[in-house]
Order: structure tokens, then sequence, then C-alpha cells
């Protein structure tokens, strides 16, 4: 930790406001002042991990190098700073009280009363510590909103851990909201006010204001926020919404959030050197050509879900200074009849379960037979090869023993052991649990020569993450190729990891999910190359 500094963001009024992406524009402003800087997300649900969350409640499940099942704002982190971050990087209420009741039958307490106050908030502290570890700033995002129950007690350490470093290493940004009435033409705040008033009833004053806002604030509201909320003037940052998320951090620097964040830990005044960052961002925002793909998934009531997939498709079109359309198609109502006439490339994400997978399968029909640019990740891939053996083998029974555990035909079955990233073997079954029994993380992929995939990762081996829990059974490969569906990718344990069909201009399906490595400063090579064929479509 040495001598760490630490910015604490926290959000008022109401959930969603943005606080993941308020803590990686300050991460990344820091960052580009030539900082060692990372974050830390604070989650205050009691699950151990968001794996066995339905991501209509949650989002996406972001995974980690090192196979950690996290939160959504944990890739918005790596985007923005453009690094890997790992399991200690995201920890949840559940894993807190997993850790304490651990210690406690351990017998490490020795034999005290378990208690919120100290046990709990020591264990929160020094995980926040142990991130900080060769850091000159570390972010921590609380998540949930302030007179939550839940993070009440995230709070008191807060206020602990200021006590313990001193008021000089420590920031508290709040994250809040200015309504705007419309029937009076007027901004509220407060919401702001009352906020405020209760995060300092906790214990903690903050010393930034984040307001964010549909309109600009004008001098007299700053000062009207500044005054009841006890910070100067300058400290209150308005931030409107963005044409990109990219361009936040931008906003803030303009808007001066460097000048309370020097003054507070007695800094010279900073400097970052964004124009780099500027270059992509104004291609993102006035795109020079356009291309419109149809997203086939089945989450579609919450986007979110596929955040990442979204995101991955921004950094592509940037660095190809194109607008990349997204038409959502729900896999449900996906048919032969589906109007197509304006998609240049079809797009199959990853998911879990029966529900839309023949919708899925005609539209990858329909991307192999129209020789429409196609990519399909995870599930997406694992369909495809059903697909291709139902109607080019004619094996009419061809299935996954996900959906069918009796299938006659079993081109994706459930492999009961593995040897997992850390050289460990895995045993699992169909009774297993679903916590934790994915095959999560970074692999290695060896790629053929002269394919697709080695064209556009320019290399024979590549790491990219996963998590799945069944595999394409290699039994059937022969009969693929002869029929021009070639495995092009092969992992550890020799597991399938990638194919693509011969004579399409790009039909391509990987098992692994591109997405999750994918950044601003550099796209993902094989989203990259989708998004070019579709751009050559189009």
């Amino acid at each position: 930790m040495d001598r760490a500094k630490f910015i604490f963001v926290t959000g008022g009024v109401l959930s969603s406001l943005g606080k993941g992406i308020s803590s990686s524009s300050i991460a990344t402003l820091l960052q580009h002042c030539n900082y060692q800087v990372s974050i830390l997300k604070i989650d205050p649900y009691i699950n151990i991990d968001p794996g066995t969350m339905s991501p209509l409640e949650h989002g996406e499940v972001f995974v980690t190098s090192d196979g950690a099942e996290t939160d959504l704002d944990i890739g918005h982190y790596e985007r923005f700073l453009n690094k890997n971050l790992t399991r200690l990087n995201n920890f949840t209420t559940g894993q807190i009280f997993s850790s304490v009741i651990d210690n406690e039958r351990k017998g490490k307490y020795l034999g005290k009363t378990i208690q919120i106050v100290p046990h709990v908030t020591d264990e929160i502290k020094q995980r926040i510590k142990n991130v900080a570890k060769g850091c000159d700033f570390l972010i921590v995002e609380v998540g949930g909103t302030v007179g939550d129950m839940e993070g009440m007690f995230y709070l008191e350490a807060i206020r602990q851990l200021k006590l313990e470093l001193g008021s000089e290493r420590v920031i508290n940004v709040h994250v809040t909201l200015i309504p705007y009435i419309q029937t009076t033409n007027e901004l509220k705040t407060k919401p702001t006010q009352h906020s405020v008033q209760e995060l300092r009833r906790l214990g903690v004053t903050p010393q930034i204001i984040l307001a964010r806002s549909p309109k600009p604030l004008d001098k007299e509201l700053k000062k009207k926020i500044a005054l009841s909320c006890d910070v100067e003037q300058d400290s209150v940052i308005v931030a409107t919404d963005a044409k990109s998320i990219y361009a936040c951090p931008i906003h803030f620097l303009q808007e001066g959030i460097l000048t309370p964040i020097a003054r507070r830990f007695n800094l010279n005044k900073l400097h970052p050197k964004m124009a780099a960052w500027n270059t992509l961002v104004e291609k993102i925002i006035a795109p020079k050509h356009k291309v419109k793909i149809g997203f086939v998934g089945k989450y579609l009531s919450l986007k979110e879900s596929y955040k990442s997939l979204i995101e991955a498709l921004t950094h592509a079109g940037a660095h190809l200074d194109t607008h990349v359309e997204i038409k959502w198609l729900d896999s449900e109502d996906f048919n032969d009849e589906t109007h197509l006439d304006e998609i240049d490339a079809i797009l199959v994400p990853g998911g879990f379960g029966e529900r839309g997978i023949e919708g899925k399968m005609c539209a990858i029909k329909r991307a192999r037979l129209e020789k429409l640019p196609f990519l399909g990740i995870c599930l997406g891939m694992q369909l495809a090869i059903i697909e291709f053996s139902r109607h080019v083998l004619g094996l009419k029974e061809a299935n996954s023993t996900e959906f069918d555990k009796n299938c006659k035909t079993p081109i994706v079955y459930l492999i009961e052991d593995f040897i997992d990233q850390n050289n460990h073997k895995q045993v699992r079954t169909y009774n297993s649990p679903l916590g934790g029994t994915m095959r999560l993380g970074e692999y290695e992929c060896k790629i053929a020569p002269n394919s697709k995939l080695e064209n556009a990762y320019k290399k024979s081996c590549v790491k990219e993450r996963h998590r799945h829990r069944y595999e394409v059974n290699p039994i059937y490969r022969n009969e693929w190729e002869s029929q021009g569906l070639k495995v092009v990718g092969i992992g550890a344990n020799n597991l399938i990891e990638a194919v693509e069909l011969e004579d399409h201009p790009f039909f391509v399906g990987v098992q692994f999910h591109p997405e999750f490595t994918s950044r601003l400063q550099s796209p993902n090579p094989i989203i990259l190359d989708f998004i070019k064929h579709a751009l050559n479509k189009s």
C-alpha cells in the first residue's frame, strides 16, 4: 500500500447514475498523468459473485483473466485503463461474510464475539488495502445508494480508513442526481442536499460532488450546492449525458475535476495527455462510415447483458472510423421470413439454456446460405456447428446435451473432467453446483495456419477468456471438415476453440469470449476483422 491515495466513489438519490463510468473516468485521467492507478468495485449483495445471477437481474457477468466472475463495471475499468484486473478488484458482501465466518471457525478471532464492528469492517479495510499495494491511486466504487441498509458497514469502513490513513490521503466523491422538472423548467438540488446529509450522518463527508444533470448548471446553482454540501465551488462537477461514455473523461477534465483532487492531495497541477484518446472519441462521435449488425440474442429486455460485446463493437468501429449500428433481433421471434436486407452481418453471442436456440440457428443458417459475414461466440459457435451438422451432414438429431441430456447425436456435451488454468483437475457432472463450475478465465488457443483466425490475430497462439460449461464433441470433426467446416483453434485438453467455413467470406465461430479483452485503444482482432468484412459487405 505504501503511500497510496484513495478516492471513494459513492452514489445518492437513486441507482444507475454512472458511478462505474465516473470511477473509470477519474482513473483514466490520473493514469494519463503517468500515475499507477487501480480500481476496486464493492458490491453489497450477499451472493458470493454474480455467476449464478440471471443476466436480466444483474446484467453481464464479466470474467477476468484469472477466472473470476465479476460485476460488469470491472469490464468498464479494464476497457478505460487498458489493463487486466483480477478477482481482487471486486468483492461482495457474500465474500466478506464467508471470510469472516471461515476465520471464526478456524479460531482466528480468539473466542471473541463476532460483530459488524470491528470484524466485518476490518475484513473490508484489509481487502481495500491489499488492492492498493503498488498503486499511486486506488479508486473504490461502492455499489448501491447511500441509505441502503446493505451498504452501511462499507461506509463505516470508509470512515475508519480516513482516520487511519489521514485526511490528506482520502477523497470522497459523491455521485448524485439533479433532476429537471419540465413543468417549471427548473433543476432541483434538494435530493442532492438530502443525500449528502445522509452520507455525513453516517460519518463520511464528500469533498467532490459529481452532479448528474440533463442540463448544464449555472454558477448560482453550483454555488448553492457547494454551500449546502460544504464543498468548494470548483468541487461541484457537472456530469451531463455524453454522446459516448468514452467522452466522459474529457468532460470531467473540462469541468476541472483534477483541481480539487490535486488540492486535496497536495499535488502540483495535473496535466493528463489525452490527445490519442481524443482522436478515438472523435471517431466514435463523428465516424465516416456505417454498418448495421444483426445481433441475435434473447436477453434483449436488458441490453447490459451484452455490455462488453456492445463496447467491443464500438472499439472496432472507432479504429475503422465506422459507426456500428446494432439491429436487435430477438431469437425467439427470428425465422426464415425475418427481413435481413439492411443487415451487413450477423452476430450470435453467448447464452445459457434452450430458450431461443431455434431462432439463433435459423439466423446462422441464413448467414451461411446468404453469405453474410457471421461471428458466433460461445453458444453461438456451438449452435453454428449443430446447425451445420443438421442441415449439411444430415444429422437430424444433432443437439447439445445442455438442451437434451439423452440426445442421440451429442454435437455439444458436458466434459466431465479437464485441467484448469492453474493445472488442477476439475471434475463436474450434470448434478454439480452451478456456481463456479464452468471453464473460466484465460486459456491458450493454438491457431491453424492460413485461417481467417490467423489472419485476424497475426499469431499462431493467443490467450482468450472463457465462461462455459459445455464443449464441442471432437468425434465428429472429420465429418465437419470433409464438408468444409474447419476446426481452426485448439485449446488445452485438445478442446475445440474455433471453427470457420470454407467458401464463405467470413463465417467464424469461437468458443471463447473475445469481447472481454477488447479495449478502446486495442480492439479485439477477430471482432475487428468481423466489422471489416461487414464494412466490405455494406
